[in-house]
């Protein structure tokens, strides 16, 4: 077993289909340990994303985490972080595949509902942005 860490972004919050982006995750087997809806302050948002900081597009993403709530989650199966991607398609949906949430329900590659980490330690680093071990229950 290993985590993920998955954010349903404004887009599908906004549109209210975070419950059908969970189900795509259940049926991917993947299990939700940890979840809360919050409202990314412009502070997590950079913070988050300060990898990104030297990149032209970084303040439009910072403005768009903070439009609207988002659903932070930690998941949990057996390779979560590659199963997450695989369920999660491409950044652009105009190139994913058919049966992915970012197929389905993306309106664009900006506002393509949903974040995964890339690897096992991202993920790390990426959960305790938003999680203590007291909040994760599986």
């Amino acid at each position: 077993m290993s985590r993920t860490f998955s954010i349903i972004k404004p887009d599908a919050t906004r549109r209210n289909i975070t419950g059908a982006v969970n189900a795509m995750i259940e049926q991917a087997g993947l299990r939700i340990v940890a979840q809360k809806r919050i409202q990314m302050t412009k502070q997590q948002a950079e913070k988050f994303y300060e990898v990104h900081k030297e990149r032209p597009f970084f303040n439009d993403l910072v403005s768009f985490m903070t439009s609207g709530p988002v659903v932070v989650q930690v998941l949990e199966g057996d390779d979560a972080v590659p199963r997450y991607r695989a369920v999660m398609g491409v950044t652009n949906p105009a190139e994913a595949d058919e049966g992915t949430i970012r197929k389905q329900f993306a309106e664009s590659i900006e506002a393509n509902s949903v974040h995964g980490s890339d690897s096992d330690e991202n993920a790390a680093i990426e959960i305790a942005h938003f999680f203590g071990d007291d909040d994760i229950v599986g």
